[in-house]
């Protein structure tokens, strides 16, 4: 086993990180770590990679500032529109970038795991535009409440791969996932689509997914003359996340505060806070918080929000949090779809269920600011997927309270 691509924590003495896998994908993920730090910095590969995103994804995205909702709050709310972005999310800056290094690299197929959908459908999209042959792993239950972006990915000429064993959900399509890739690596590349994962991925979705905040970061100062007073972000592995905190870390008077799920709520154990509730342990190939039993087995996450139905969190994160550069709060199923609801009717934007948990501890963060305060948040992706799942829970629940 291998320790590479650690975060070492000051806070807690833990090193966060790493490779844990068989050793059969060590020298397949030592040949990705090559290519990405041979091609991030080369001038033709940056070049191509910034006229795809802007040409083909339509970056930059803008942030707009919504009115009535920072009236409501008390403070200036303002959101990174990666609802805008092509595909409907953040996924796409990742997967462009990741789809680039494999036709870099001479690989003629493509994998991906998806939880939500919204990575499987920019994977897809990628597939298409490189004419890759790309399949994607996604569990069975997940099928069931993303079937619109299910489609999508078939459109795009994609195969989806239904996972039924374990939950059904993330966490078994990425254990499918890096099985195929054992078998098939030599000619198939793994878009992973978070910060999580074995050495390289956390640092590499990483550096595809910091344009949001190194374009939001630049936004703020033309647009208001200052930085936020704080940068929210819905986590589940963490990559919008890691994508908007990573402009803000060194800037020491800006807070960072990732939202997790507390799904059905804590105290019922059908949640996802594998930074609020969990313990460090191994998953996926990496050493970072996550949500096990005391003998340490890995439990089943609990979301509406099939993105962040995920029982782990990047590294990054766990070593953000020991090190209290950012402080992680939760919000529950109910939460997360009121703050749907808020948003489109007071707004006229649909957010994601993924991004209604940021919009949802927005009023309780913002409450202690003041009114001129700038309070950024993610609005990670949009949430037409989410529409038909979003008036199934409505029926089934019918008290949802008011935020």
């Amino acid at each position: 086993m291998k320790t590479l691509g650690q975060f070492p924590s000051a806070g807690s003495g833990q090193v966060f990180g790493g490779c844990y896998v068989s050793e059969l994908l060590i020298p397949v993920l030592t040949e990705v770590e090559t290519a990405f730090l041979h091609y991030k910095d080369d001038p033709a590969f940056q070049q191509e990679l910034h006229d795809l995103l802007r040409d083909f994804a339509g970056r930059p995205t803008p942030i707009t500032e919504v009115k009535h909702l920072s009236k409501e709050i008390g403070c200036t709310v303002i959101l990174k529109r990666e609802d805008l972005l092509h595909g409907g999310a953040h996924k796409t800056n990742n997967v462009l970038g990741q789809a680039l290094l494999a036709k870099r690299m001479g690989k003629t197929a493509l994998i991906a795991e998806t939880g939500a959908g919204q990575h499987g459908v920019a994977t897809a999209m990628a597939g298409a535009l490189f004419n890759i042959p790309t399949k994607i792993f996604m569990g069975a239950k997940d099928i069931e409440r993303q079937h619109t972006n299910v489609q999508r990915m078939k459109l795009f000429g994609s195969e989806v791969i239904a996972v039924s064993s374990g939950s059904e959900s993330l966490k078994d399509a990425i254990n499918d996932a890096l099985r195929y890739w054992t078998a098939h690596s030599k000619e198939t590349y793994y878009v992973f689509g978070t910060v999580a994962g074995p050495h390289p991925f956390p640092s590499l979705v990483a550096h595809f997914q910091r344009v949001i905040g190194d374009e939001a970061r630049a936004q703020c100062l033309t647009q208001y003359g200052k930085l936020p007073h704080t940068v929210c972000a819905c986590v589940g592995g963490g990559s919008n996340a890691i994508g908007i905190f990573k402009a803000f870390i060194d800037d020491t008077d800006v807070e960072l505060v990732g939202v997790e799920p507390a799904g059905e709520g804590i105290e019922t154990g059908k949640h996802g806070v594998a930074l609020g509730m969990g313990r460090p342990g191994s998953l996926h190939g990496s050493y970072s918080y996550c949500l096990q039993d005391e003998d340490g087995q890995i439990l089943e996450a609990h979301s509406i929000s099939a993105g962040l139905d995920y029982p782990g969190v990047g590294p990054e994160h766990s070593f953000l949090k020991d090190s209290k550069r950012a402080r992680y709060v939760s919000v529950t199923d109910d939460e997360a779809v009121a703050a749907f609801l808020m948003l489109t009717k007071k707004e006229g934007i649909i957010p994601a269920l993924e991004s209604s948990h940021a919009i949802a501890a927005a009023k309780k963060i913002g409450s202690s600011l003041k009114k001129d305060d700038i309070l950024l948040i993610n609005l990670s992706g949009r949430g037409d997927k989410d529409i038909d799942h979003v008036q199934r829970y409505l029926q089934s629940h019918t008290s949802i309270p008011s935020i």
